[in-house]
Order: C-alpha cells, then sequence, then structure tokens
C-alpha cells in the first residue's frame, strides 16, 4: 500500500519529467557554456583557457562600437514592437468585422508571416535599390519622381528601411494574436453598451481593449524577446555594415565570434542580451503575479 500511495504521489512529477529533462539539455545547458565562455579565455579555435572574470565584458562595454549597437538594439525593439502592436491592433479590428471576402483578406495578411524572414528581407532589399528595385520603378512609371532616388545614402535610411521590413513581418503575428482574443469577448457587452447609448470609442476604451488586453500582452512579451534577437533581416539586408552603423546585438556578436575569433567577447555580449530579456521577462511576470494576488 505504501508503495502505491509513494507511486501516485510521484506520478504527476513523471509526467513532467521529460519536459525538464529536455529543457536542462537544450536550454539550461547551452545557457550555462555560454555564462562560462563569457567568463573565460578563449582561443580563436574555441578552447577555453581558464578563467578570466570579468576581462570579456571590459573589452566589449570599453570598445566604441558597442554603445551604437546596444542604442541600435533598443532602437530596433522599440519601434518594431511597439509599431507593428499598433498597426496589428488596428488590422485585427478591421478584420473582425463582417465583410465580404473576409476569408480572403485575413489569408493575405498571414502570407507575410508564412514566407521566411530572409526571403521577405531580400525582398525588400530588391525593392529600395537604387539602379533596378521596383519602388523606383514604379514612382518613375508614376511620373512621381523624375530620377532614381538613393533610399540608402546614409546608414541611417538603410536601418529605418530594415525596421519597416521588421514592422511588415510582425504585423500578422500581432493581428492573429488580437485577433483571437476579440472573437472570445461575448456580443452581449456590446448589445449592453449600445442600450446604454455608448458610442464606438467608448465601447472601444471601456470593452475591447480590457478584455482583449491580456492576449496583446502575451503577443507583446513574445514579440521583445523575437524581435530583440532577429537576425535573419539585419544580415540579408545590410550585415551590419556600413562599420556596424546598422548591427544589433545579435549580428555583432554573431561577427565578433565568426568573423573576428573573439568568441569570449561574443559570449558576453550574448550574456548582456540575456540579462537584457530576463528583466524584461521579470517585469511581466511580477505584473502578472500581482494582478493574480489582486
Amino acid at each position: 500500500m505504501k508503495k502505491r500511495n509513494a507511486l501516485k504521489t510521484a506520478e504527476p512529477y513523471l509526467w513532467i519529467a521529460p519536459s525538464v529533462i529536455l529543457m536542462c539539455i537544450f536550454i539550461i545547458v547551452p545557457i550555462f557554456f555560454v555564462f562560462r565562455m563569457a567568463f573565460s579565455k578563449v582561443t580563436k579555435a574555441g578552447q577555453i583557457k581558464g578563467f578570466c572574470g570579468f576581462d570579456n565584458f571590459t573589452k566589449v562595454l570599453g570598445g566604441s562600437t558597442f554603445s551604437g549597437v546596444l542604442w541600435n538594439t533598443l532602437l530596433w525593439t522599440v519601434l518594431v514592437v511597439g509599431l507593428s502592436t499598433l498597426l496589428g491592433f488596428i488590422l485585427a479590428l478591421l478584420l473582425n468585422n463582417q465583410f465580404r471576402g473576409r476569408k480572403i483578406a485575413r489569408a493575405i495578411v498571414v502570407f507575410p508571416w508564412a514566407t521566411t524572414l530572409v526571403i521577405q528581407a531580400s525582398a525588400w532589399k530588391f525593392m529600395i535599390n537604387t539602379d533596378y528595385g521596383t519602388l523606383n520603378t514604379l514612382l518613375l512609371k508614376l511620373g512621381i519622381i523624375d530620377k532614381a532616388v538613393n533610399w540608402t545614402a546614409t546608414p541611417q535610411a538603410y536601418f529605418a528601411w530594415e525596421i519597416a521590413c521588421g514592422i511588415f513581418v510582425t504585423i500578422p503575428f500581432v493581428c492573429f494574436t488580437a485577433l483571437s482574443g476579440l472573437q472570445s469577448i461575448d456580443a452581449s457587452y456590446y448589445e449592453a453598451a449600445t442600450v446604454d447609448g455608448a458610442n464606438y470609442w467608448q465601447k472601444l476604451f471601456n470593452i475591447t481593449l480590457p478584455l482583449v488586453k491580456p492576449s496583446l500582452t502575451v503577443a507583446t512579451v513574445l514579440n521583445i524577446i523575437y524581435v530583440f534577437n532577429s537576425f535573419p533581416i539585419v544580415w540579408t539586408m545590410t550585415k551590419g555594415d556600413p562599420a556596424s552603423k546598422t548591427d544589433v546585438l545579435v549580428t555583432y556578436l554573431y561577427k565578433l565570434a565568426f568573423y573576428n575569433g573573439k568568441q569570449g567577447e561574443a559570449a558576453a555580449v550574448s550574456v548582456i542580451g540575456f540579462c537584457i530579456l530576463l528583466v524584461c521577462a521579470s517585469i511581466y511576470m511580477v505584473n502578472t503575479l500581482k494582478k493574480g494576488d489582486n
């Protein structure tokens, strides 16, 4: 009897054991090795030669490039996540209405999300090319411009186009996350508000936004992590050039590790990015727990 009771007590833990093992193998162990490399002297061949303290962090933070790269990363994340959330929510409101061709419209919205980021970035790079880009070709044919415009005359201009591409490919995720929240709202709330004389904006701010907020919050947190670590768009369009002016943390650490052979410094950059995301996730978890207690 004691053995049976013990087995019944341990049964829930046996179910989650495979998940815990997989998390340890594919998440915790790699994180441990990255932290180990960040605090170690690493050769160009990737061999660890012993503990070096914060030397890798000092070299990274003391360099002239890192501050610009960190600013680019924060700007990239805030603008892509912020604008895609706003535009995605507006699009979700439109697609939540009943109209002819709604299914086709929803399918069209999915296309940018279904296509790989490398293809999307390549298409945008081709579109804004000065000599043969489709944007200049279209504007010339419409007579809007007299000669081809150099859309990427400065690194800042090129980075702005990368942000635009990031927003474009992120909107579908936000849109369908918000749309799932919108469709879960009971229509009786709107009917009661209509009877009370509420207008569209009153319904939006007093019914729609509070009820769809959990879906938008989850989408925003996931987007922050996803966009912060996004590699393909920046790498495909500019590779962080010229002179790392369009680099973000993930492309910068990639170049440190595989172009310059500075794997210890690359690991240090990775740890810095990990800590930034950990702070963001912790803030979200603390706020969630507080709301749960209330």
